[in-house]
């Protein structure tokens, strides 16, 4: 575990006439992170305006966007073809972005307007299919004064009704099983509303009728042909739109880089503070790369620019409490390995850490995948994790399945470790033993005897059996040490982060106090445990462990009384509950053996008749290999729900909120960052 990188804040200030070029500098340099101004700050400065080249950028970049959205793109998933910086620079120059913006413009209008076409006539053909149902022709529906025609379908026969309402004529469809009828009333205008009332009641749905003469069946063939020629006609649209997401995709996406960059140049200046003539710049740089920051603006500015180091922030809360408020937030620098760096998502999830405490990666990469471990605790089981595992790290590109595969892989490895030589297991069976009717081996399933060197690797020459009725109280004992040891390992990293944050008397009100509790309670309950259940005196050692755990108990109280009030005591029955959250890593671990001990008692059975006293059946055979098979994958699969979610809500719940605030603000530096642009030769290298 580590602290943040050291941040310095600087000052940078030059001629205004040169501000173009400090951008630039800047996103070279790639290690300056902006602090906003905020206008009226001091006198005689205000924000800036954006640079000029900034509203062109954004606008090809708003149709860059629109066309990759129409063509379906996805650049993070699909690849693309890079392009050089100069030549992705010069086609958006030439106009390329507005040539092939009007290209899938027209396309896609040309596509909506098909499918538009489409849903227009279905809808008509529709009509003219309820309309068949009608002894009448189209032009029987229209032409008036007189008379009002209500046209459409009702959920079920009114015809009684109807013939009842005065001046009016009706016709109406039988009713079948794929529809509803379909009814036409011929009414006299002044009878109207009471036809209408009728319909109304009888769920009525009002129709259109085309425009036209004949038949409604011959006028729905010639409607169901352009349907189709519509269709035929809105596929070749679709293919040619798949054409030009393949032929422009690349182009797309670089320009999309391209621009995206040029954007964010542009908009610097709406960040920093300007006069008439100059330009100030405040921002944080990594301590160790100030004099780089410096050399490298200096290289490209030449005199034209000055950089002062105003201070370099200290971890002390009260430095950035007394900050003014545009400088109070120190960015934070992740500073991990290449394997802890792993774990930075999964913590970024609750929070980004502040500058002044200890980044909790670590701890987590290292807890995390050995509790999964343990939870799962199968060979069996852990090969299938470590080589999707693997996979996922491979190809993942999301930072969530990135995640996973991280938990699967390590997670996968302490798996194999704990189920080959402390449970000594694979698939719910273990490697060495007799074996009985009930619980079987593999030797004994197999009729081999493994080597000594094998067995003499596992504890006890055979493992430590999940349902042993002689080893689940030592399970649950070494969960409940592990408990103790984690939270105590995260109160003493809170009492750290608090001696950096507030000094060292602070910190001890804060978290030495949950400490000393700690250690008493473990201390007491030890020796209660020991008189309740073991029938031991309370005298000798035990009496000593009880009267140090009431004193731990009473300092930790006194402590922490200045800082939590009476929290200090009334949150003392919750250090026990914290501490038996853990025996979870041994009850998952059993009910998981468990439920592998039932399958496979079911499918060997089956499968060749152990147990009882015939042979298997075809049949028997087919249903026990899928009773294997099925039973170990839900296993699998709840291995990883129950073993994945408990050992993070151990760290997020029982360890991380110990000592961790969070709250940071993540390090974004102005550098440039491309995917699929590759950088010319003659581009400065960062800082």
């Amino acid at each position: 575990m580590s602290l943040p990188e050291s941040m310095s804040r600087v000052v940078i200030v030059g001629g205004k006439n040169r501000l173009e070029e400090t951008v630039n500098a800047l996103f070279k340099v790639g290690a300056i992170h902006l602090i906003d101004y905020i206008n009226d700050s001091d006198e005689g400065l205000s924000i800036g305006a954006p640079l000029p080249f900034s509203s062109k950028a954004s606008e090809r970049l708003l149709k860059i966007r629109a066309a990759t959205k129409d063509l379906g793109i996805d650049a993070a998933k699909a690849e693309f073809e890079p392009f050089s910086l100069d030549d992705i620079k010069a086609r958006i120059s030439s106009g390329e972005v507005e040539t092939v913006e009007k290209t899938v413009f027209d396309a896609i209008e040309e596509r909506n307007r098909i499918a538009q076409r489409i849903t227009e006539s279905e809808l008509k053909a529709q009509s003219l299919e309820d309309l068949s149902k009608l002894p009448l022709k189209l032009e029987d529906y229209s032409g008036y004064e007189s008379l009002t025609v209500i046209v459409g379908t009702v959920k079920d026969d009114c015809s009684e009704q109807l013939a009842q309402v005065p001046n009016a004529e009706f016709f109406i469809s039988a009713p079948d099983k794929k529809s509803v009828p379909v009814v036409a009333v011929f009414v006299a205008n002044s009878d109207k509303d009471k036809a209408s009332a009728v319909l109304s009641e009888h769920g009525f749905t009002e129709m259109a009728v085309p425009a036209g003469t004949g038949a409604p069946a011959d006028m729905l063939a010639s409607v169901k042909q352009e349907i189709e020629e519509a269709k035929a006609a809105l596929e070749a649209v679709n293919v040619r739109i798949a054409d030009l997401a393949e032929k422009h995709g690349s182009f797309l996406v670089a320009s999309d880089e391209e621009l995206s960059d040029e954007v964010s140049r542009g908009e610097v200046p709406l960040r920093i503070a300007t006069t008439e003539y100059s330009y100030v710049i405040d921002a944080w740089v990594p301590t160790a790369k100030t004099s780089q920051v410096e050399k490298g603006l200096k290289d490209i500015l030449g005199e034209g620019v000055y950089m002062e180091v105003q201070e370099t922030r200290s971890r002390k809360m009260h430095d950035e409490e007394a900050a003014e408020p545009r400088f109070k937030k120190t960015p934070t620098k992740w500073k991990n390995g290449k394997y802890a760096k792993r774990y930075e998502y999964p913590v970024s999830l609750v929070s980004v850490p502040k500058y002044q405490e200890l980044d909790p990666s670590l701890l987590v990469g290292i807890f995390f995948p050995l509790f999964f471990g343990f939870m799962v605790g199968d060979l069996g089981y852990a090969i299938p994790f470590i080589v999707l595992g693997a996979y996922g790290i491979k190809v993942a590109k999301s930072k969530d399945f990135q995640a996973i595969a991280t938990v699967l892989f390590f997670g996968g490895i302490w798996a194999a470790i704990f189920g080959t030589f402390f449970f000594g297991e694979m698939l719910g069976m273990h490697f060495v033993g007799p074996g009985d009717e009930l619980q079987h081996t593999w030797e004994s399933l197999l009729g081999v005897t493994l080597p000594e060197w094998f067995t003499g690797a596992m504890i006890g020459g055979h493992g430590i059996s999940k349902i042993g009725e002689e080893y689940i109280g030592f399970l649950l004992k070494l969960t409940v040490y592990i408990g103790i040891v984690h939270i105590l390992i995260s109160y003493f990293v809170g009492l750290y982060n608090a001696t950096i944050q507030h000094g060292f008397k602070d910190a001890m009100h804060h978290k030495g106090g949950w400490i000393f509790s700690t250690v008493g309670i473990v201390l007491l309950c030890y020796a209660i445990t020991q008189v309740m259940f073991s029938g031991n005196p309370l005298e000798g050692m035990l009496l000593y462990l009880l009267i140090a755990g009431v004193v731990c108990i009473v300092i930790g109280v006194v402590l922490g009384w200045p800082a939590e009030g009476a929290q200090a005591v009334l949150e003392l029955p919750g250090i026990v509950g914290n501490i038996l959250s853990y025996t979870r890593l041994a009850a998952i671990g059993m009910s998981k053996a468990g439920m592998a001990l039932a399958f496979n008692y079911i499918a060997l059975i089956m499968l060749a008749g152990i147990g009882s006293t015939g042979g298997s059946s075809i049949v028997g055979i087919i249903f026990g290999a899928l009773v294997f098979l099925i039973g170990h994958l839900m296993i699998w699969v709840l291995a990883i729900l129950s073993a994945g979610l408990h050992g993070l809500r151990l760290q997020y719940v029982e360890s991380m909120n110990k000592f961790f605030d969070g709250g940071g603000v993540e390090y974004a530096p102005l550098k440039t960052r491309f995917k699929h642009i590759i950088k010319t030769a003659k581009m400065e290298t960062e800082v």
